[in-house]
């Protein structure tokens, strides 16, 4: 976009979906987006990461939908303009940016957002724009779910999934705050799970709780589920832990005095100084920033297919 006046509304491309449904749900639009307010920013996006969030939304819909939703909580770009009280972002500098989905605007998958200045930082140095933004979603939930583990140092966490990219993640945020970490793995890739950090990494299967207590008699303190086994992996915790799902949670009531705390990362898209620390861990190369593939805007439909194949160690990124 050029020759455009940063107050005025711009006109820019979006992925969107019509309703809920399947992949024949996805157009690309135009629409309008707004100057930013006092305290947001304005951003020319250039990548934006394609998560399971995507898929969820575009298959459920967002509820009370009565117009096209913008799919998207990842991106990365540049800052085209800045509301008049931001003074900690500057126009021209690549940052990277957690953005919500449901909401009128919509998400982080068009040609420009506008964003609360809070939720934005500049990105790690060192790493592509693409790279960037396969980062705050799920870096943003891995710090809340420690926190609402709220472990003591030597702690023990437990993450299921533990090859995938929140639990990467995970394993980092938990090792620098002094935690231990039982993570499972397929014999494959057992090492590079060690990689991430874990402390013990078990064969993964149908019997993770079982796994656990073998490498681990008392339980872990708590369990990241980013596998989503629910009520099949409570045994893996301790009397009293903490179970955290990362899909909410209808199931039944935990048994042995277990916490169920549900993550959502809505409740800390505006933690700036989580994306901070998530950008010192990746150079301090504690985190490792992997995109599966890029795809041009037109083929975001194949960027999700890619995803729900399953097997990615990255994401798919839509490059603008």
């Amino acid at each position: 976009m050029t020759d455009q006046s940063t107050d005025q509304p711009l006109t820019a491309k979006a992925v969107t979906y019509k309703g809920p449904g399947g992949y024949e749900v996805i157009e690309i639009l135009e629409r309008q987006v707004r100057p930013p307010a006092d305290d947001e920013v304005r951003i020319e996006v250039k990548a934006a990461a394609v998560n399971p969030t995507d898929l969820l939304l575009r298959a459920a819909g967002a509820g009370d939908q009565t117009s096209f939703v913008v799919p998207g909580m990842d991106a990365a770009g540049i800052i085209e303009s800045v509301g008049p009280v931001v003074s900690r972002l500057h126009p021209g500098e690549e940052v990277m940016a957690a953005v919500m989905p449901r909401r009128p605007e919509g998400g982080a998958q068009a040609q420009y957002i506008v964003v609360p200045a809070a939720s934005v930082v500049r990105i790690p140095e060192g790493v592509s724009i693409a790279e960037a933004a396969t980062l705050p979603m799920n870096g943003l939930t891995a710090f809340r779910a420690l926190e609402l583990a709220a472990l003591r140092k030597g702690q023990c966490l437990a993450v299921s999934g533990g090859a995938g990219l929140l639990a990467h993640y995970a394993i980092a945020v938990a090792k620098r705050q002094g935690i231990k970490v039982i993570a499972d793995a397929k014999p494959e890739e057992a090492e590079l799970v060690r990689s991430y950090g874990a402390d013990v990494v078990i064969e993964r299967g149908s019997r993770f709780a079982d796994a656990v207590r073998h490498a681990l008699p008392e339980g872990a303190d708590a369990l990241l589920d980013t596998a989503v086994l629910a009520e099949s992996a409570f045994g893996a915790v301790r009397d009293g832990g903490v179970y955290i799902p990362v899909r909410g949670w209808g199931g039944k009531p935990a048994e042995r005095g277990i916490r169920i705390a549900p993550v959502f990362v809505v409740e800390a898209l505006e933690r700036t100084e989580w994306l901070e620390q998530l950008r010192d861990m990746v150079r301090a190369a504690e985190i490792r920033l992997r995109v599966a593939a890029e795809y041009p805007l037109e083929q975001i439909a194949d960027a999700q297919r890619s995803l729900e194949a399953g097997g990615l160690r990255g994401r798919p990124v839509i490059a603008f």
